[in-house]
């Protein structure tokens, strides 16, 4: 159906959120209140949207998300079949809090890890969760033993922007391959702590600069909001998009092809479970946008 109504026909991931369900309450986390549904993929819903998605779009990479994807009770099947049987490249984006047995358990079939950190020591523990920071970097530890290749994630906020370089000079130190820098959206928890949010546009100006002037030997990828003017919504050729770079399914099915839509009730596509189909549920509110590329900033 996304071909039919877009004429796209490729899309090269899938983000998929297996769950909502989470071991954290995270100052900034966008799903807010979802955190407490009991929405969740089936193992079995799972494997058919990741065959359904190699199949019709060519889909060659898969990050599973949550929630927390370490509490899924089924991780390991789902990461096993998507690179066992699919050939997919394999991406988990978690906390890192105790999960130490599964992800030895499901080491040989993934090809990346990545953490969350919101900064150093306190600073991230205190918009996370008591504990976390020491545990990430126990996960880290633990992955690079198992060759797992690593990245982290960190959204910028009033809190942390004084904490990109020394965090990522921190994880240097552990062997991460890459960090990604997110902008903080006001939804979800962050909603209610609004002295997260970063008021001087002219901060994010300052952290680019910084990034280009350090010497680094980590990957530092920067969402494009992370700047004076923002981004636009959308990123659309002329005659529109035969690819997209991905498309994100929460745990009710509902698919977003911008990080931007996630977490909004009017979507494009719905991914029928039961009838392993996907829909388009037209509304007047529907907008149908796409992903904006990140910006490399500093690769050695």
């Amino acid at each position: 159906m996304i071909s039919e109504v877009t004429g796209i026909r490729r899309i090269r991931m899938l983000y998929l959120q297996l769950l909502y369900r989470c071991n954290f309450e995270c100052l900034h986390c966008f799903h807010g209140k979802r955190l407490q549904h009991a929405d969740a993929f089936t193992a079995d819903e799972a494997i058919s949207l990741l065959a359904l998605m190699s199949d019709q779009y060519g889909t060659e990479a898969v990050t599973l998300l949550g929630g927390e994807p370490f509490v899924y009770r089924d991780l390991t099947q789902v990461v096993q079949y998507a690179k066992r049987d699919l050939g997919l490249r394999v991406e988990i984006c978690t906390n890192g809090y105790r999960i130490e047995r599964r992800l030895t358990e499901i080491a040989p079939d993934l090809d990346l890890l990545r953490v969350s950190l919101e900064g150093i020591g306190s600073t991230n523990d205190h918009i996370r969760k008591f504990g976390s920071y020491r545990s990430a970097l126990s996960a880290l530890e633990i992955a690079q033993h198992l060759g797992v290749r690593t990245g982290a994630t960190m959204t910028v906020t009033s809190r942390n922007i004084e904490e990109v370089l020394p965090l990522a000079r921190v994880l240097q130190g552990y062997g991460v391959e890459q960090l990604k820098l997110h902008c903080l959206r006001p939804v979800g928890n962050a909603a209610a702590h609004p002295e997260l949010l970063i008021t001087e546009p002219t901060a994010y100006t300052r952290l680019r600069g910084r990034l280009d002037a350090a010497d680094l030997a980590i990957e530092v990828i920067v969402d494009e909001d992370l700047s004076e003017d923002g981004a636009p919504d959308t990123c659309v050729p002329d005659g529109g998009p035969v690819e997209i770079e991905r498309i994100e399914a929460d745990p009710r099915g509902a698919l977003t092809m911008s990080c931007k839509a996630v977490g909004k009730d009017s979507h494009a596509f719905w991914y029928d479970k039961l009838a392993d189909h996907i829909d388009h549920r037209p509304s007047p509110t529907d907008e149908l946008t796409l992903a904006v590329p990140d910006v490399v900033y500093a690769r050695v």
